[in-house]
């Protein structure tokens, strides 16, 4: 009989120890026995935070080729999902056969890990300490000095381990040695779907990642994805988000989504790149901060995902993507932003409508729709574009100057300036509808998104926008009803402000400044709290979680 959802019993958690001390000595611990037991945690009650959404689309309009593609990235992403999980937590097998009940294992499946990642990554297996900054990409046991002292060209490049060798002595591993057995499988596959590809620049893009995966060489593959303008197929594969390394921000983490291109919408999207050059000159803060030209070589697409695999899929799933993140293909090609469509939808309806029926004013309800939903996301997107990559005082790229920092900043950015994007296109006469659409929708995003904690650089980033909007008047929570009404001057004030500072900052490569910031406006206040408790009790789920695969899509 299964044991109750909420317990833990002691010899899981000594099988679970023992588990882990079997990993290699150099590699991170990222679960240890702890003397005392924590609280019960009501496993079954975590589960009901995530709502599931069978991840479908309709395949109608795909060759026969293209439907034999598919089943073959799916057995890519497959592979990444093994990765990540080895990056995130190490031998997620040993974990895993130490739980004895289904939910306990269902739920340490969603998290990639005993840490919950829409409560702070707070651990909810007894016996499970904190989650370690440093994931399983440096030692358990390296100081941030030690790391800074390492006399090693390639420590801080996104596709090396830290480890440890006979001696004790700090050494990297680069990605392809570490996963060579893997990667060589992932690889096969993408050069099989790469033979089944019609399109000339999908078929190039996906050699060209098979041998990324082998060498760790990224760049010449990010410029052929950036080139591909007519495939129907994509896939997104690799180690690409570095948000999973909270010690520095530097190492990427394996992930992969299968996608297939909505033609008809991605050809309404394709214009808005063309103004990001005069978007950028317009951005509000001092010329320094938007010297550099974006590219507007640039794509807006929208696509029906149909596999999450590895980081992607950990905790809250992604709706849109901004990429490549390399910065010299950005200044030289731009990104593209693919706006997930079916899984957008999918939040939209079962958690952003409820979400405003039970915290936004009733009469500025109406002002929530989904087609400001897909704007606010996409533009979030595109926003990635604007700003500098390069800081304005010799501390090299942004990313880099702002460390660990630097991911819930540029979360941000991204944030506040897709409302001014949104707000200087619609004075154009370039996006439909009502401002106040896009900002009341963008108010209830907030209450979504700063749900994900403050584990997450999207929860930080919202939270931080959310106390700069409540400082200048942006909102009022009515104390009656406890519903919040947008106060729309107010909001476009506060817009720029908060552009400002970002970008200064930013601009600034201010570590120090970044840091206080998060620290002092990235926290989630009681009031918040008990409001967002109250969409807890009504069962409002927190995200989602997908049915998905080749059965799902019906393709076996």
């Amino acid at each position: 009989m299964m044991k109750p959802s909420h317990i833990l019993f002691a010899s899981a958690v000594a099988a679970m120890s023992v588990g882990c001390a079997s990993n290699k000595a150099n590699e991170a611990m990222t679960a240890e026995a702890v003397q005392t037991e924590a609280a019960p945690v009501d496993l079954q009650q975590k589960l009901n935070m995530y709502t599931t959404v069978r991840l479908t689309s309709d395949l109608s309009s795909l060759t026969p080729k293209e439907r034999q593609m598919i089943p073959l990235l799916i057995e890519a992403g497959k592979i990444m999902d093994e990765l990540f999980w080895y990056e995130a937590y190490g031998n997620g097998d040993s974990l895993l056969t130490a739980l004895d009940n289904e939910a306990a294992k269902q739920f340490v499946k969603i998290n990639y890990g005993p840490w919950d990642r829409l409560n702070n990554n707070e651990p909810f297996i007894p016996g499970v300490g904190p989650k370690p900054d440093a994931a399983n990409f440096y030692p358990h046991d390296m100081t941030k000095q030690e790391f800074e002292q390492a006399n090693l060209k390639d420590k801080a490049s996104q596709y090396t381990f830290l480890r440890r060798d006979a001696n004790g002595k700090l050494i990297t591993v680069p990605y392809h040695v570490q996963f060579k057995g893997q990667v060589q499988r992932a690889s096969a596959l993408l050069r099989q779907a790469a033979a089944l590809a019609d399109d000339a620049g999908l078929k190039k893009y996906l050699n060209l990642r098979a041998e990324a995966l082998l060498t760790d060489n990224y760049q010449p593959s990010d410029l052929a994805w950036m080139d591909m303008k007519t495939n129907r197929i994509d896939v997104v594969i690799g180690p690409i988000e570095t948000y999973e390394d909270a010690l520095f921000g530097y190492k990427a983490a394996h992930e992969a989504y299968v996608l297939i291109k909505d033609m008809d919408w991605s050809k309404r999207l394709e214009k808005y790149a063309a103004f990001l050059p005069e978007l950028q000159r317009g951005l509000p803060v001092a010329a320094n901060y938007k010297k550099e030209t974006p590219g507007t070589d640039s794509d807006l697409n929208a696509y029906d995902v149909v596999y999450y695999a590895g980081d992607c899929n950990a905790g809250g799933k992604t709706i849109a993507i901004n990429l490549p993140n390399d910065e010299e293909v950005q200044l030289k090609k731009g990104t593209r932003r693919l706006q997930l469509k079916n899984a957008m939808r999918a939040k939209f309806d079962k958690i952003m409508v409820p979400i405003a029926d039970e915290l936004i004013a009733d009469d500025q309800k109406k002002h929530i729709t989904f087609d400001a939903f897909f704007a606010n996301t996409m533009f979030h997107e595109v926003a990635h574009g604007l700003g500098i990559k390069n800081t304005i005082n010799g501390k090299g790229t942004v990313r880099d100057a702002l460390k660990e920092h630097g991911s819930a900043l540029e979360e941000g950015k991204a944030d506040i300036l897709g409302l001014y994007m949104i707000t200087q296109l619609h004075g154009k006469g370039e996006v439909a509808g009502s401002l106040e659409d896009y900002y009341t929708t963008f108010m209830a995003g907030l209450a979504r998104s700063v749900r994900f904690g403050a584990a997450s650089a999207h929860g930080k980033a919202n939270m931080v926008c959310f106390n700069y909007f409540k400082e200048k008047g942006a909102f009022q929570r009515d104390e009656q009803t406890g519903k919040y009404r947008v106060d729309y001057a107010k909001m476009r004030e506060a817009m720029n402000g908060l552009s400002e500072l970002i970008l200064t900052l930013q601009g600034n490569g201010d570590y120090a400044g970044v840091g206080k910031l998060l620290n002092e406006q990235g926290q989630i206040g009681t009031q918040l709290q008990s409001d967002l408790d109250r969409l807890s009790r009504k069962n409002i789920p927190v995200d989602i979680v997908f049915e998905q695969g080749v059965e799902v899509l019906g393709l076996r």
